[in-house]
């Protein structure tokens, strides 16, 4: 009785253990949910999507300044949104918490090279408090003198620390070459030049970048529309307009250049190897994404499954494919062993070369087709990152069917797109390469790749 019990059990497992699962379902284009857009007299412009189900709202002030702006002054840009947080109006730094708080929320400031966000997420009933809180910072900033010093010696902590490790001296040398002479290309201050930013250079920036003009303000979740448009005419109505965005878009350097960076004893060699491409304005960008995502992006993707998978030389290779206004560039990034560096290397060109000589199967191009269309949906599933789509549709110029046909499109891309994509974009003789590691072990390795030959610098 109990063999019996046992041989079907077995027989049941083989069963399912032979089972083929269904296919997956084709993910479904993205609707974009109901918005109004409107601008106020100054200049303001407001987006309010009213979406969901749960009681809440995301506020988010998104305006058009950030290290573009700064010019030679790295980090000041940094710097003024730090200081954002430190009292605004009649409130201080533990006051503007919580508030925040009690609105069920917090406050974030973040700065990137072309936009500063301030936002907050709260519960709906208090949505027009926010939208004043979020009026306070922008407009009427305290920019205590006190707490200049405190903020800098966190900002020196934090410029050590990246000095320190070799991923971020790879990123510096990276973008000085790829963008020199731009606010791109200068990805650190010096520690003097950190040191001597003053109370003044802060309040210059920020009074000479911020302004109604320069701001979109985004509202998306529950709540009462009138009451939210009224709350943004009291709060912002009267804020003078200020400068008109500005507009300095990068040309990138598209010719081979090699630095390497000495690290003596260094168990790792980083290695970043990239070029300019085209922006997301172009409308052959989405086929980047996609010969990206299957070149070096996600963790099938082939780089990645060579020289980590396969070979064995890194931990977490990987692409990107990274926008700025009106530029952007594509890297492939790897911390391989000192002792296989110019073969990991060898590994990144040649999957290059095959990409640009060979479509990919369609198997290969459906699975990450799959993957991109699948996570769209859910990239785009809460309020702050709708929010965070529009805002790049509205840096990027790009319409409304960006969105609603993203699928759609992903799965018109053919293999041959692909290549041509990869062919057309990706080519190594314009890619600048830079090298943080142990130059006595590595440099004959480089030595014997040939689209290195003649290229090294001197020792």
């Amino acid at each position: 009785m109990r063999s019996a019990a046992l041989l079907l059990l077995g027989l049941t497992c083989v069963a399912f253990a032979a089972e083929t699962p269904p296919p997956p379902g084709k993910p479904k284009d993205f609707r974009v949910p109901d918005k109004v857009e409107r601008s106020l007299a100054n200049g303001l412009d407001l987006t309010l999507i009213e979406w969901g189900t749960i009681p809440k709202t995301t506020i988010v002030a998104i305006l058009q300044t950030g290290n573009l702006n700064e010019g030679e002054q790295t980090w000041l840009a940094d710097l003024a949104g730090e200081m954002l947080k430190e009292g605004a109006g009649n409130r201080s730094a533990n006051e503007i918490a919580e508030a925040a708080a009690r609105m069920g929320g917090g406050v974030s400031v973040g700065v990137g090279p072309d936009q500063t966000t301030v936002s907050i997420d709260l519960l709906s009933e208090h949505a027009g408090d926010g939208i004043a809180l979020i009026a306070d910072l922008l407009r009427r900033p305290q920019l205590p003198a006190t707490e200049l010093e405190r903020i800098k010696r966190n900002f020196q902590r934090q410029l050590a620390l990246a000095r320190s490790q070799p991923d971020a001296l790879a990123n510096e040398a990276f973008f000085a070459l790829l963008y020199p002479g731009h606010p791109y290309g200068r990805t650190f201050p010096t520690e003097s030049q950190l040191a001597g930013y003053t109370i003044e250079d802060v309040q210059r920036y920020w009074r000479e970048n911020f302004g109604a003009a320069r701001t979109h303000l985004y509202i998306a979740g529950q709540f009462d529309r009138a009451a939210v448009e009224k709350a943004v005419e009291a709060a912002f109505g009267d804020w003078p307009a200020g400068p008109t965005p500005l507009v300095n878009p990068a040309v990138g350097v598209k010719k081979m250049q090699v630095q390497l960076i000495d690290r003596p004893d260094a168990p790792q060699s980083t290695i970043l190897l990239g070029l300019p491409v085209i922006d997301p304005s172009n409308p052959d960008y989405l086929t980047a994404v996609v010969m990206n995502s299957l070149l070096g992006g996600e963790f099938t993707s082939r780089i990645t499954t060579n020289i980590r998978e396969v070979k064995g030389y890194a931990y977490s290779p990987r692409s990107a494919l990274a926008a700025r206004y009106r530029t952007a560039y594509w890297v492939e990034q790897a911390d391989v062993t000192t002792e296989v560096t110019g073969p990991a290397l060898r590994e990144i060109y040649s999957e290059i070369d095959r990409l640009r000589r060979e479509p990919p199967a369609p198997e290969e191009l459906r699975g990450m087709q799959n993957y991109r269309a699948g996570i769209f949906t859910i990239r785009n599933s809460d309020r702050g990152a709708l929010i965070g789509q529009l805002a790049y549709m509205n840096l990027h110029g790009l319409p409304d069917e960006y969105l609603t046909r993203y699928v759609e499109r992903i799965y018109a891309i053919t293999p041959e797109q692909v290549s041509t994509a990869a062919h057309t974009y990706i080519r190594p003789e314009e890619m600048t390469l830079v090298i943080v590691g142990d130059l006595k072990k590595i440099r004959a390795q480089l030595e014997e790749l040939p689209q290195l030959k003649g290229r090294l610098p001197r020792a």
